[in-house]
């Protein structure tokens, strides 16, 4: 049946490598889930019975079908791995898969009596779909560019590693008041959106070179949201776990299990402040520091399965630049879409899930085994995905970016528009979702439609747009610059807009800006608001810049006008 079998094919430098322990715990409950799903199929259990079981193999039950989200963690995956997410997307679903903000895959349309299959496809290449629902620490995010980012200080995935293997079989925390979200960067600038997580951590080094971590914990999403608190400035690496242990300790302990709203960390923190942040201290004061301290034989364990791959010490070269001057659609893409690396001659190239018009983070099975061939071809066969829905290959000779960038401009792939209007954040919406009150996607291929032109987007510079189809904000519309909400009004779609949030280090809640808009009207509000921008902003100026400058005043204006 599976078009990998168990072997070590897809194991390679830069990724963790499962141990035996790993696959026997993987493969377990691949056996317990295929003997649920029989006797839920044969009515020995009942739909809520179920519910639980199929929770926690990341199964839920959508608008239309269910749907399978399966765990990538920290955003790191093999190209033999990818090459099985499209086989799955091909035997079982449809044809293509979602990438999420939480760096996972979701399958929209898998048959209950194949998802145990689905599991051991996925179990076969050391994969699984523990950890991406139910009131668990959710599947651990990370920088998409870690382990190659020019400003990186310490590689993160060391640590969200150890995360993940600390949380996984924890029997304290398997049944949390609400789920619980983790995000780690190792680089001074945020791009794992830290702020807006239950617990968000930096990687970093004191003035001794010592590693620790600024931890900031209380943030998120959703119907009330709320930018993280900082709980330490710099918490040494020994003491990694046993602070974060005294965490989750103090908010199982105070969760409201009997109020989803009221049942995470980040309203626990905002009504108690600092008496919340000296529980965790007195908690972690008495945890015995020999039971917990992370020894550096353990992260160096670990951190050697995320040892560089084999760079080549390459001579300067001019031919980059060449193929820039000679080919003005290749120019563009490599201004928008690759990012510095650490290592001389080498380079991030993002690949774009946002073709106009398209499906925000779909991918298909043909386009998935594109990108795992050029992996493999071109970039130590190792992909990342995003949190903002987007495919990294992350290390590439800038000599090879061009025939990088040739393979996949005919396969859809190859928009210049990281960072730009066109590349949205859009939850699955009214669609698929059975929470949703509206539908985002079809708003996210409007406006990608209405500013389609390269020259347009590239005049109106960075400015992030999310949309979520309801109040749960699963594509992070409260962190957007432009953020838009759908929500119900008298069974019909209408959307709120949000102006001058921000997911980096300045993190921020849009602020409301007037009455919700019919679906129909949407498009063209954010295009006024785009056009304000371009009127007022000061010469180099981004829109977070201008907005933050002059405040809401003549957005609203220029809104209320209708111009």
């Amino acid at each position: 049946m599976n078009q990998i079998a168990a072997s070590p094919a897809h194991l390679r430098a830069g990724i963790y490598h499962y141990d035996q322990l790993d696959r026997e715990f993987v493969a377990e409950r691949v056996a317990d889930f295929r003997d649920q799903v029989a006797r839920r199929i044969s009515g020995e259990l009942s739909e809520e019975e179920f519910r639980p079981l199929r929770l926690m193999n990341g199964l839920y039950l959508q608008l239309h079908a269910y749907m399978l989200r399966v765990a990538i963690p920290y955003g790191v995956i093999s190209s033999p791995q990818l090459r099985q997410l499209a086989f799955i997307a091909r035997k079982f679903d449809r044809g293509y898969g979602h990438f999420t903000t939480r760096q996972n895959i979701q399958y929209n349309w898998p048959k209950l009596v194949e998802t145990p299959d689905i599991l051991q496809a996925l179990a076969d290449v050391d994969m699984h779909s523990i950890q991406t629902s139910g009131n668990c620490i959710r599947n651990v995010t990370t920088d998409e560019f870690a382990g190659a980012a020019f400003d990186e200080l310490v590689d993160p995935r060391v640590y969200a590693e150890i995360l993940r293997q600390w949380s996984t079989r924890h029997p304290e925390f398997t049944y949390l008041p609400r789920k619980f979200k983790i995000a780690i960067v190792g680089a001074p600038l945020d791009r794992a959106a830290i702020k807006f997580h239950d617990i968000g951590l930096i990687v970093k080094r004191n003035e001794n070179g010592e590693i620790g971590f600024e931890v900031y914990a209380g943030g998120g999403l959703g119907r009330t949201p709320i930018v993280a608190t900082k709980l330490r400035d710099f918490l040494p690496e020994p003491e990694f776990l046993a602070y974060m242990e005294a965490i989750l300790r103090c908010y199982n302990a105070l969760g409201e299990r009997d109020n989803i709203y009221r049942a995470r960390i980040k309203i626990i923190i905002r009504e108690m402040g600092q008496k919340f942040v000296d529980l965790v201290e007195c908690e972690y004061a008495t945890m015995p520091r020999e039971k917990y301290r992370i020894a550096p034989e353990l992260v160096a364990a670990i951190g050697a399965n995320f040892a560089p791959p084999a760079f080549e010490k390459l001579p300067a070269s001019h031919l980059l630049a060449t193929y820039r001057a000679q080919n003005a659609a290749f120019s563009a893409w490599v201004a928008r879409n690759t990012h510095p690396h650490r290592v001389p001659g080498y380079i991030s190239a993002v690949i774009s899930l946002k073709p106009i018009g398209g499906v925000p983070g779909d991918a298909t099975a043909d386009q998935m085994e594109l990108v795992a061939d050029l992996a493999d071809r071109y970039g130590f066969s190792e992909v990342r995905v995003s949190h903002v829905q987007n495919l990294v290959l992350p290390h590439v000779r800038q000599d090879d970016l061009f025939a990088v960038w040739q393979a996949l401009a005919p396969a859809g792939l190859a928009t210049p528009n990281s960072g730009l209007i066109s590349d949205i954040i859009t939850c699955p919406g009214l669609d698929f979702c059975a929470l949703a009150n509206a539908r985002s996607i079809p708003i996210a291929q409007g406006i990608a439609e209405r500013f389609a032109s390269l020259e347009r987007q590239m005049d109106i510079g960075e400015i992030f747009v999310n949309i979520s189809g309801c109040i749960n904000a699963c594509g992070h519309h409260h962190a957007g610059h432009i953020g838009i909400l759908g929500v119900d009004k008298r069974g019909e779609e209408f959307y709120q807009i949000t102006l001058g949030g921000s997911a980096t280090n300045d993190a921020a809640v849009g602020d409301i800006i007037g009455a919700a808009f019919a679906y129909d009207d949407v498009v063209d509000a954010i295009e006024n608001i785009v056009t304000t921008y371009v009127n007022v902003r000061d010469p180099g100026e981004r829109f977070i810049e201008t907005y933050r400058r002059l405040g809401a005043a003549p957005f609203k204006e220029s809104l209320d006008a209708g111009v």
